[in-house]
Parts: C-alpha cells; sequence; structure tokens
C-alpha cells in the first residue's frame, strides 16, 4: 500500500465503497452495484477534482469516522449531517482539508438516509470486473467497512473546485415515483394500477441497497402462481406474494419469478437512496394506462393533473424524466 491511505475509526451501520457500478455483466448474473444516490456521489467527487467514476464511501443513517494517513481534501453530500475535523465542526457540501492524523467524521444525517464522503484521489480499493463497488448481493468487491480497516487512497487527478459550496437538492419528504406499466401488468387485476397509484404506500424498514420495498394496500393479481425466472432490471417493481411493490435498486438480483407490473425509470431512482422508513411513496403510472388511472404525470407528458405534476416536482429527478414508449 502507498502512503496514501485512511484507517476506519468507525465504521457506521453500513459504509461501503461504491464508484458508478460494473454495468455490461447481468447475463452473468452481476448486478450493476454502484452508489444509490448518483448525483450526490457525482457531486462529492467534483468538489474533491475526482472524475466521475472515482469510488467514494457510501454512509447509512450513523455516518463513520476515518483518520487521514496523509493529507487530504475531502467533501461530503447526499444526506443533510454535521462533519467535524478532529472534533471541530467543518463545511458540508463542500471541499475540507484534513491534516495528516486528523480524524474526519460524519454523524448522524438529519434528513435522508446516505451520505457521500468522496476524498481527492479516489477509495482505490481493488477492483473487480472494472469496479469499486461493493455488491451487498453477490459479494462482489470491497466487504462493507469494519473499523480499523485500512483503505489505500489514489493519487490526486487535480485541483478541488474553487467554491464555499454547492447547490444540491434536499432528500424528499415524498418520494414520488414515476412507473411506465409493464411488462407483466397482465398478471395484475384491472384496478391493481389504481391501486398502486391510489394507494397510501410507505417505505417499509426492509428497505437496502437490493431493494426499496414499501408497506400498503397489496395489489390484486389476475393469476395464481409464479412465472419461471426471468430478467430482471433496475428499477423494476417486482410484486412478491405479499402483494406490496418491491422497488428494485443498484444490487437487485438479475433474475426473479414474480410479476413485474412497472419500471421506474433510472433518472428517477436516486430519491430511493433517501427515502428514510416511513416516508409516503406516491406512484405515478406513466403513458396511457396510466392515464387510465387518473395519474398520468403532466411533468412526462400532457394529460396530467395540475396536482399530480405538482407531486412529482417535488422528487429530485421525475420531472427531468420523459415518458417512455
Amino acid at each position: 500500500m502507498t502512503g496514501r491511505y485512511l484507517d476506519v475509526v468507525r465504521a457506521g451501520a453500513l459504509t461501503t465503497v461504491q464508484d458508478l457500478g460494473r454495468p455490461g455483466h447481468a447475463h452473468l448474473g452481476v448486478a450493476r452495484a454502484g452508489a444509490l444516490d448518483g448525483p450526490a456521489h457525482r457531486t462529492a467527487n467534483r468538489l474533491v477534482g475526482n472524475p466521475a467514476d472515482a469510488a467514494t464511501l457510501e454512509t447509512t443513517v450513523n455516518g463513520c469516522a476515518v483518520r487521514a494517513g496523509c493529507p487530504l481534501v475531502a467533501a461530503v453530500t447526499g444526506a443533510p449531517c454535521p462533519v467535524w475535523v478532529d472534533g471541530r465542526p467543518t463545511g458540508w457540501g463542500a471541499p475540507v482539508y484534513v491534516p495528516p492524523g486528523a480524524v474526519l467524521e460524519l454523524g448522524r444525517v438529519t434528513a435522508g438516509v446516505r451520505a457521500y464522503l468522496a476524498i481527492a484521489g479516489g477509495v482505490a480499493s481493488a477492483p473487480v470486473l472494472g469496479s469499486r463497488s461493493a455488491d451487498l448481493l453477490s459479494g462482489l468487491g470491497p466487504a462493507p467497512l469494519r473499523d480499523g480497516d485500512r483503505l489505500p487512497v489514489g493519487a490526486r487527478y487535480g485541483d478541488p473546485a474553487a467554491v464555499d459550496t454547492v447547490p444540491m437538492p434536499g432528500p424528499p419528504t415524498e418520494l414520488v415515483v414515476p412507473v411506465i406499466p409493464g411488462p407483466r401488468t397482465d398478471w395484475f387485476a384491472p384496478d391493481a394500477l389504481r391501486t398502486l397509484a391510489a394507494g397510501a404506500y410507505t417505505v417499509s424498514p426492509a428497505s437496502n441497497r437490493i431493494g426499496l420495498r414499501t408497506d400498503g394496500p397489496a395489489l390484486p393479481r389476475a393469476r395464481g402462481g409464479e412465472l419461471p425466472s426471468e430478467g430482471m432490471v433496475l428499477g423494476a417493481i417486482q410484486v412478491p406474494p405479499d402483494g406490496c411493490p418491491v422497488i428494485f435498486l443498484a444490487d437487485h438480483p438479475t433474475t426473479g419469478g414474480y410479476p413485474v407490473i412497472g419500471v421506474v425509470p433510472e433518472a428517477s431512482l436516486a430519491s430511493a437512496a433517501q427515502a428514510a422508513p416511513g416516508m409516503p411513496v406516491r406512484f405515478v403510472p406513466l403513458g396511457s394506462e396510466g392515464a387510465a388511472a387518473g395519474n398520468w404525470c403532466r411533468a412526462c407528458d400532457s394529460a396530467a393533473t395540475a396536482a399530480t405534476a405538482d407531486r412529482c416536482a417535488v422528487s429530485s429527478s421525475a420531472a427531468q424524466e420523459p415518458a417512455a414508449r
């Protein structure tokens, strides 16, 4: 290991190394993995002068603490949280100098779920299939951090951003989820999309990097039994036997036998990374089937009600995602 490194003082509830993931390996049964909140990951890297694909640390709820083995520049983004260097408060969402031997600590988030710690040079864990990301389902990549771990840090790419701070959207207070219906809507009762759109769903405490689980009304099925296993994509909304939708996130399985009632556009998944247990979830079906359910999104097409368009606008990215045909 080079002279550039971090020592983990406090690993927190779940802290993993993440970059932009390993796309292109689903045929091998390997999901993409990568940072759940891609915009926060990219912003942290920009603040310290890294390219977007440099590896960061993704923390969960109660942060982490690391000791610098050399002079470092760091930045914290994602869920808002207190940040300290050797016990002194310092900036969130801005480049921060960390002298050798100093402890950089991220505290408990004040909103959202996941914060991102970027270090100039990136975390230089050994890549697996072209990525340094930890995949919690397959076990590929580095294991979740433990107290006492030592992490290598790469050489600096360039100068940190010459800014005091950057504007970033805050975590949502309601998770608004645009849904492209299909491919297995025929496995559900005719009113299932209406139930999905009108149901009072909340984020389940059982959610993780594999999938965001929901609590709420069960979606009625038109068929019994299960499908033969078929391919699953990022953002697929799978419906297990309890009838409550599950949105597949970065570490999702690449095959499954429960029917998929719809798919969430990838650009709208970042908000799910910051959706805390108990947060209301509003599903907004798109296209002709969504219009029949009375919830076609104006931000994505022209047939929505103003109220639905307003709900989509509070999502970090739903309003930017065009409807798929």
